[in-house]
């Protein structure tokens, strides 16, 4: 793989599609390597911008604002980071190109679309390739979904809009009543394609687990399976609050995840790491969601691996050799906005950087909302139940304030 030089006709150029947080590790990570990287978000100055060649602010979900930068920038590599894109352009760029330029989209067009929409992973993954899951019904209405719950789905069972990320739109309902209030907010939460969601039944498992599963090009060329440790999360309402690598389970257990995140991600194909997203109980294993990118709950690998998730992503997207092994085991926790301002600040950022082994990324978001997510904890130890109090302290001690 030959690497030029940012800025001058030689350059490597990759253009970022989302370019928050996770976004801009994976910039940084792109341009140690080499890469001139540009970065395309709904808004501007988001945390990706700020560190990138140069920016761009699209609506993303507009194809042809999607196709008239692609033609304009002529990247390399196309890299959507973030769920709401106008998937089916990409397919016609990745087929076609634009302005006639043609791109390599990672990991593929066809991982893009399938993995935006929920319904068309889950068809995937237990229609067509078999996998253990949750039972399902997909409803376009209200009454749709009372019937669905009534016909088999049974309470308690999940309500997600089929289009969302971070638990936007999700419900856990437990009784008729509360049916019509999950229907209006996953219609308000979802993301686009509003008015269709997937109620889920409920799985009694004991954990679940990101399986961060990078395929790579091998010496021999071709493209390789690689899996990091297993990382625990706890979730709330949907949304990643704390994770923690390794998560201890058992040898059958992490097997059949292995199988299960190498089928779902060789069916999707390309290059790059894939968050796979699991229920575990005992030897058991369905499988929940996948993300052909890096995954919140990955940010604990910027102190658990030797090489980030965002540090794998770049390496394998560009062909080059990865290394997936862990380093020390480590743990993370989410530094939450609190407050609803622009331009926020945060006090005791040294009493919290006091926590032994502990480091934060403080991700410059523009603006503050309650629950956005504004930063991260992350903390190393000897065991991960010391790990995670180190992280969770860390970040609680981190003390976000109004700018004035």
């Amino acid at each position: 793989m030959r690497i030029g030089t940012p800025l001058s006709k030689s350059a490597t150029r990759v253009m970022l599609l989302g370019s928050g947080e996770l976004g801009k590790e994976v910039i940084i990570a792109l341009q140690r390597l080499g890469c001139e990287v540009v970065a395309v978000d709904r808004y501007a100055d988001a945390p990706g911008m700020q560190v990138a060649h140069r920016a761009h602010v699209a609506v993303m979900t507009d194809g042809e604002a999607l196709r008239e930068l692609v033609a304009q920038e002529k990247p390399q590599l196309v890299v959507p980071e973030i769920e709401a894109i106008a998937t089916d352009m990409l397919v016609q760029i990745e087929r076609e190109g634009a302005g006639g330029h043609i791109p390599e989209i990672i990991p593929t067009a066809r991982a893009a679309k399938l993995t935006m929409n929920r319904e068309g992973i889950r068809r995937l993954a237990a229609e067509e390739l078999g996998l253990p899951t949750s039972p399902y019904r997909f409803a376009g209405s209200l009454d749709e979904l009372r019937t669905a719950i009534a016909d088999g789905i049974g309470y308690p069972c999940l309500v997600k809009p089929v289009m969302s990320s971070s638990g936007k739109g999700q419900s856990l309902v437990r009784t008729p009543a509360e049916v019509a209030t999950a229907w209006d907010y996953a219609a308000s939460g979802g993301r686009v394609g509003l008015g269709r969601v997937i109620v889920e039944g409920f799985i009694d498992f004991d954990y679940e687990i990101t399986l961060l599963t990078v395929r790579a090009v091998g010496a021999d060329g071709s493209v390789e399976t690689h899996f990091c440790e297993p990382i625990g999360h706890v979730q709330v309402n949907g949304d990643y609050v704390e994770s923690w690598q390794p998560m201890s389970m058992s040898p059958r257990a992490l097997e059949t995840s292995r199988e299960i995140a190498r089928t779902i991600t060789g069916n999707l194909g390309g290059r790059g790491i894939f968050g796979v997203e699991l229920f575990v109980k005992g030897d058991a294993v369905w499988f929940s969601e996948v993300s052909p990118r890096p995954h919140d709950t990955g940010l604990v690998t910027l102190c658990s691996q030797r090489l980030s998730e965002f540090e794998l992503h770049a390496r394998a997207i560009l062909g080059l050799p990865v290394d997936v092994s862990l380093r020390r085991p480590g743990a993370s926790a989410v530094i939450y906005g609190g407050l609803a301002e622009k331009g926020i600040a945060f006090d005791d950022v040294d009493k919290a950087l006091q926590v032994p082994e502990s480091d934060l990324r403080l991700f410059g978001k523009p603006e503050s909302f309650l629950k956005r997510r504004m930063g991260v904890a992350v903390a190393n130890a000897d065991d991960i139940d010391e790990a995670r109090r180190r992280a969770k302290l860390a970040a609680a001690l981190v003390r976000p304030v109004g700018a004035a």
